[in-house]
């Protein structure tokens, strides 16, 4: 079979050529459009539970405390929908979903299993500077935890911050992604109940796992860092379960 290279290469100069001016076409996108800032203050609300099981949210007042157009507010509350996270109703009114028992129980069953796996990987490869960020933000949420009155907005901070930098630490932005995405279901339920309850943060179930926690990633444990994270997870979804007052199923 005879090649001719010169008309090869002519085809694949061509082909650069108009590849190139394709996306030569596109021009600059920038980094962070209004849709993924709304994204990310919402989330934010959700996942520290200041937004409750079953409120609704105004996607005016939204747009005007973010100083955004409605726009941006329509694109954020969809993708957080198809994460579960808000539900569309009838009329286009939007709303944190009303978790069940039942639906409560089976995300803490995907918890400990996603979460747990996180913190057994993240014991074999947190840094030093990540484990440091841990302690520091286990030594606040302790603070606020023995606070008297306890200190229940720091201590929700302090909570998320310490486990989103596990789960990060376990070096598989895939997992830390789909933990996020629990986290954006579950936020409402927990955190709020963090909020409300003082009795929670006052029983030290949660000190004393992150004080585990801490003591298994110092020594590259993983199974014991498996363990103290599945007995946070444990203890706060019982406390919740006796008395979050979660919907029937």
């Amino acid at each position: 079979m005879k090649i001719n290279v010169q008309s090869d290469l002519q085809h694949l100069a061509q082909d650069a050529f108009s590849a190139g001016g394709a996306l030569a076409g596109i021009g600059s996108l920038a980094k962070e459009t209004l849709g993924d800032r709304v994204y990310g203050e919402l989330r934010a609300l959700l996942m520290a539970g200041k937004l409750a099981p079953g409120e609704k949210l105004s996607l005016r007042k939204v747009a005007e405390a973010i100083d955004v157009s409605m726009m941006p507010v329509r694109e954020a509350v969809n993708r957080l929908a198809a994460d579960g996270a808000l539900e569309v109703l009838p009329g286009r009114a939007v709303r944190v979903p009303i978790m069940s028992l039942g639906q409560f129980h089976e995300l803490t069953r995907i918890r400990l299993v996603l979460e747990g796996f996180a913190a057994e990987e993240a014991a074999r490869n947190a840094s030093e500077a990540d484990i440091v960020a841990m302690a520091e933000a286990e030594h606040v949420f302790r603070a606020a935890a023995e606070a008297d009155p306890p200190k229940s907005t720091e201590a929700v901070t302090a909570n998320h911050q310490l486990h989103a930098t596990l789960y990060r630490a376990a070096g598989m932005p895939t997992l830390f992604e789909m933990i996020e995405r629990l986290w954006l279901r579950a936020g409402p339920v927990i955190n709020l109940d963090m909020r409300n309850d003082v009795e929670r943060l006052k029983g030290g179930s949660a000190v004393q796992a992150h004080a585990a926690l801490l003591a298994a990633l110092r020594v590259r444990d993983g199974a014991g860092a498996r363990r103290a994270i599945e007995a946070d997870i444990s203890a706060a979804a019982a406390h919740i379960a006796r008395t979050g007052g979660l919907a029937d199923d």
